[in-house]
């Protein structure tokens, strides 16, 4: 029978837990850049299919930044908006009267709230295995739609 001091097993559990957190990190980092829709492979739910689409996450010392612009089917405009709030500290941002925003993590999944007069719409986006992003989209009296993205690539 083997016996272990109670230093190995401490060292053992602090390694364990570093390498946990250090992947949980990683995790965060890893939605950071721009993001581009793939509309082809994207769950509309019967709503009007977006048709191009961008989004860019930023996460620098707990100061999330997420910008999306949207052009939906049919649509003569471009939607464009943009939330930078305080996660680590619980900021809240207010843009008008009626329009805030909030992020959070949960776990590696970054959840954006808003709330406009009255009516809240959650977004989640999180890292799929093969390296897009997904986001779900919940609001009040419509179906959930899901967005795929995929990395924007540079040059």
């Amino acid at each position: 029978m083997k016996t272990y001091s109670t230093t190995a097993i401490a060292g053992a559990v602090f390694a364990t837990l570093l390498f946990a957190f250090s992947a949980f990190a990683r995790d965060r980092g890893a939605l950071n850049g721009a993001w581009t829709l793939a509309p082809a492979t994207s769950d509309f739910a019967g709503q009007p299919v977006v048709q191009t689409g961008t989004v860019t996450i930023a996460d620098r010392d707990g100061i999330i930044s997420v910008s999306r612009s949207f052009v939906s089917e049919g649509a003569t405009e471009t939607f464009f908006y943009k939330d930078v709030t305080d996660s680590e500290h619980g900021a809240t941002i207010r843009t008008r009267k009626d329009l805030k925003s909030k992020t959070a993590w949960d776990h590696d999944i970054l959840k954006v709230t808003t709330t406009q007069s009255g009516a809240i719409t959650l977004e989640s986006y999180a890292l799929s295995p093969d390296g897009t992003m997904t986001v779900t989209v919940v609001r009040p009296e419509r179906k959930p739609i899901t967005l795929v993205f995929q990395r924007k690539q540079t040059g």
